[in-house]
Parts: structure tokens; C-alpha cells; sequence
């Protein structure tokens, strides 16, 4: 897990630090950047933590004072999961636009200007941080002293669900109420949503795909070019929200599962569940880097911003034989215009 934090660090601050730069930035391009920001901020959090806990081997050992306990659930929990939330409506969202740029490309003149996109960013952002504030302030935590070891009087924390929370709201209510609105508004909303999307941009790239090859046979070189062009990042994206289907649809089935069987009826068993969850969210923080590995394979405006980044040798001895040059100055879609702004 250290391993996996350093690559999905140093993967995600590639992405931003490239997609930051001037030229990168695009409609598109901002609501990756959150994403990267967001799957960063994921593991970064409850890092130090866990680094503590287990990778230094400290997990036996009581933990106090209260506000370690307190760092501890916010930090290792509360936190994390705030900004996952926040990463998948982004991910959404970046669905959403593609869509409305490929088959509604006039109303994206309107809907999928630079001002919009960061006010959707900003919502995602204090929507997911409400949904997660109570969570902040639902339990306390009192030392007590214990016999551990041979010991007398070990300080621990002892957790206790909130004043509020137990006799205002009763646990049951507010538990089922959160919950409730991660699987609908969290979990399945979104991956039911992200796979309907996905099969209509590949519906509609099939069918820019006909329509390219009628242009190439009536030899309309620049338009065929564009359609290309939109096509490679449709198709990226595309890939996108794939790999993270692949690791949100399981965690969504068994926190449905974890809903009924508490709410309703008891048909889960949790030594298995845990288990799931503890693979699923494995494969989640593997998922992380391989966006970068993504970009770098089908985004050749990523490439070439990486490359005058962070190897500037090779840059200029290709300007030196005329190979392209930098992205900077080689736009493949000419104007960043909103209909036919691309990553590639």
C-alpha cells in the first residue's frame, strides 16, 4: 500500500501539473484535473494514519488521546470518503459533457463554457462536503482506563454516537437516511447513469465513425480530421469511466446489500462482505494511476505537454528535425473552441 500511495501520488501530481498548464486548459481538461485532485486527496488523507497503524505495526496498541481519536476517524474515514463522493459525480459530470458535446454540440456553445464547468466543480465540491459533514460530529469519544498488558490505568477512547444523533434523530433514522442517500445519489444513480452514457457515446462515435468515412471518400480532409480527433477523445473518456465502473459497480451492490440486510432483512454476512470491501477498495486505489497511464497512451497533446515538461531534450530534438514541435504551438483542432475542444 505505501508503494501504491507513492505511484498514485506522483501519477495524479503529473496529471495536474500538466493539465494546469495554459494551453491544457479546457472544459474538459478542468474536470479531469478535479478528478486526479480528488483520487490524490482520497488516499492522501488517511495516509499517515494507516502508515502508522499498520506499516509501522501499531495497530495492537490502544490509541489515545481522544483527539488522536478523533484525527483518526475523521482522517481515516469521514475525510476519504468525501472526496471519493466528490470523484465520482465528477466522473459524472465528465460523462454528462462529453455526451452533451458529441451528440448536442449547439447547446454545448452554452452549457460547457469554462465559467459553467467551474461552478459544476464547486457545487460537486460543497455538495459532497454536506453530505459528509454530519458525519463530522456524530459520535465523541471519552478516555477511559483500562488493564492492558500487565498495566493498570491505560488511557483508551470510548466511542458514543452523538446526543443528537441517539435521542433527536435515533440511530436508526439517521444511519438508514444516510445511507439510503449513498446508494441512490452515490453509488447505483451514478453507475447506472455512467453506463447508459457510455453506451450512447459509443452509439454515437460508431456513427461519427460512418460519417468520417463518407468525408475521407468525398476527400473533406479538415472536417474528416476534427471528427477524428473528437472521436480519440470520446473514445478516451470512454475508457475512463470503464476502469472506474469496474471498481464502483461492486462496492455499489454490496452497499446495497449492507442496506437491506440491516434495515430489512438479515441475508449479508459480513465476514464475507468485509472481505469484498476490502478487495474492492484495494482495486479502487489501483485504479487510481492508471489514468495517467490512460492519458499518456491515447492523449497525444498529453504526451507532447509531458514531454516539454519533463524531457525537454527529446522536445527540442524534434523541433530541431521538424517532428511536430511543441503541443503549445501544434493544436490539433486548431481553435479550443467549445464543440471541438480535445484533449488530443
Amino acid at each position: 500500500m505505501p508503494f501504491l500511495l507513492l505511484v498514485t501520488i506522483v501519477a495524479n501530481t503529473l496529471i495536474v501539473v500538466v493539465l494546469s498548464k495554459r494551453h491544457m486548459r479546457t472544459p474538459t481538461n478542468v474536470v479531469l484535473m478535479s478528478m486526479a485532485l480528488s483520487d490524490m486527496f482520497t488516499l492522501l488523507f488517511p495516509a499517515p494514519w494507516l502508515f502508522y497503524m499498520y506499516t509501522l505495526g501499531n495497530h495492537y496498541k490502544p490509541l489515545s488521546p481522544v483527539e488522536s481519536c478523533y484525527a483518526w476517524y475523521a482522517m481515516n474515514e469521514v475525510i476519504p470518503t468525501l472526496f471519493h463522493t466528490a470523484s465520482i459525480w465528477l466522473t459524472l459530470a465528465l460523462a454528462v459533457q462529453r455526451y452533451i458535446y458529441v451528440c448536442h454540440a449547439p447547446v454545448a456553445r452554452t452549457w460547457c463554457t469554462m465559467p459553467r464547468v467551474l461552478k459544476c466543480v464547486a457545487w460537486i465540491s460543497v455538495m459532497a462536503s454536506l453530505h459528509q459533514s454530519t458525519r463530522f460530529v456524530d459520535r465523541t469519544y471519552e478516555p477511559i482506563k483500562i488493564s492492558w498488558r500487565g498495566q493498570d490505568s491505560v488511557v483508551v477512547c470510548k466511542m458514543k454516537h452523538a446526543y443528537w444523533v441517539e435521542h433527536w434523530v435515533t440511530l436508526d433514522v439517521y444511519f438508514t437516511l444516510y445511507y439510503a442517500f449513498r446508494v441512490i445519489f452515490v453509488h447505483t444513480g451514478p453507475c447506472i447513469s455512467l453506463v447508459v452514457l457510455n453506451l450512447l457515446l459509443f452509439r454515437a462515435m460508431r456513427d461519427a465513425q460512418l460519417k468520417r468515412d463518407k468525408l475521407f471518400k468525398e476527400n473533406r480532409k479538415n472536417e474528416c480530421k476534427r471528427l477524428r480527433d473528437s472521436n480519440c477523445t470520446t473514445l478516451m473518456l470512454i475508457v475512463v469511466v470503464t476502469v472506474f465502473l469496474m471498481t464502483e459497480i461492486p462496492l455499489a451492490v454490496v452497499t446495497v446489500l449492507h442496506i437491506i440486510s440491516s434495515s430489512i432483512k438479515e441475508i449479508l454476512d459480513y465476514s464475507v462482505a468485509n472481505l469484498l470491501v476490502l478487495f474492492t477498495n484495494f482495486f479502487i486505489i489501483v485504479s487510481y494511476p492508471i489514468n495517467f497511464a490512460i492519458y499518456c497512451g491515447m492523449s497525444r497533446q498529453f504526451r507532447e505537454t509531458f514531454k516539454e515538461l519533463f524531457i525537454r531534450g527529446s522536445v527540442q530534438i524534434n523541433r530541431k528535425h521538424g517532428a511536430g514541435g511543441s503541443s503549445r504551438y501544434s493544436l490539433v483542432n486548431g481553435p479550443r473552441t467549445c464543440t471541438n475542444e480535445s484533449l488530443l
